[in-house]
């Protein structure tokens, strides 16, 4: 689905910003170059991160004295 007619950006390509490390809107928008002209996909670009976010696997958490 396209999420940035002005960038042409896609729902993947937001999915994979996410994935390589941006983590917040303003980083996917960074990353993919979506939102930087007109900026009315920034809601989509949001809802597409806080779904993928929602879906992607926890990250192990390290506690200090725990037992490996």
């Amino acid at each position: 689905m396209i999420v940035c007619h002005c960038a042409a950006v896609n729902d993947e390509a937001v999915r994979r910003a996410y994935d390589e490390g941006a983590r917040t809107v303003s980083q996917v928008c960074r990353s993919t170059g979506a939102g930087q002209d007109c900026g009315s996909c920034i809601f989509t670009v949001k809802r597409v991160v806080c779904q993928h976010e929602a879906l992607a696997p926890a990250s192990p958490v390290e506690v200090e004295g725990a037992a490996s």
